[in-house]
């Protein structure tokens, strides 16, 4: 089994940097709509007229209408708000605004990558008003590390038992969650597409924009949302609706 690399927080954020940056400055924005999440979302929206997302890149999840946006990418930025989008360079350690000022924030497949994942999440509580819903996803099950894990800049993967304790101890309640995520499974054929990321980024995202994506968003499985927290067995990635305690 592939272990974590072994970054701290500048060797983690020069990877992600990489990454992204290079992603970002290919990648076509898809819309939100165009998600699995999007009935949870525009459900959730009817009650949260503040929203927030972080770390959205070119794949947002909220509305880009009346829905502030927070990213590293100065590529991402730039497609954003060319579609409308308000948008604010920041970290999700920093988060650029004040106490109580959102009531839906958003902050999908980014905590696993930051070194200090408690300040990030104090970071997304303290943003939130009082019963402001937040959506997270993340990664879980350490021993089901990969290569592919690595190459995007993770720096964990959660036990789902610590998860929870770490959401009860940030003041959160976890309402609802469902199985998650894109990310393809360990495969010959995800070893070979990690290979061209590497060594031949430019043929690669030409895949990804024009086949990969798409297909990826076509064959998505309508989310299955259950009280509390999913059976996680053999679950890669998790999406949790959490509500912040009044």
């Amino acid at each position: 089994m592939p272990v974590p690399a072994v970054r701290d927080e500048a060797g983690l954020r020069q990877v992600n940097e990489r990454f992204y940056g290079a992603l970002w400055s290919t990648a076509r924005l898809v819309q939100p709509q165009r998600f699995n999440t999007w009935p949870l979302v525009s459900a959730l929206i009817e009650s949260a007229r503040r929203r927030l997302e972080v770390a959205p890149g070119l794949r947002p999840r909220l509305p880009l209408e009346e829905t502030q946006f927070v990213d590293l990418s100065p590529e991402a930025l730039r497609v954003l708000r060319g579609s409308g989008a308000s948008v604010a360079q920041g970290l999700i350690g920093a988060i650029p605004f004040p106490d109580k000022a959102f009531d839906l924030v958003c902050a999908l497949d980014v905590v696993e990558h930051v070194e200090d994942d408690e300040r990030a999440l104090a970071e997304l509580v303290r943003v939130a008003a009082p019963g402001a819903v937040l959506l997270l996803s993340v990664p879980l099950h350490p021993e089901a590390w990969t290569a592919f894990d690595d190459l995007v800049g993770h720096r964990r993967r959660y036990e789902p038992a610590a998860l929870l304790a770490q959401l009860e101890a940030h003041g959160l309640t976890l309402e609802r969650s469902a199985v998650y995520g894109m990310q393809p499974r360990p495969s010959r054929m995800l070893d070979l597409g990690m290979w061209f990321l590497v060594n031949r980024r430019e043929r690669a995202m030409w895949w990804y924009n024009r086949v990969g994506m798409p297909l990826a968003l076509y064959f998505q499985k309508p989310l299955e949302l259950v009280p509390g927290m999913v059976v996680t067995e053999g679950v890669d990635e998790v999406l949790l609706v959490c509500r912040k305690k009044a």
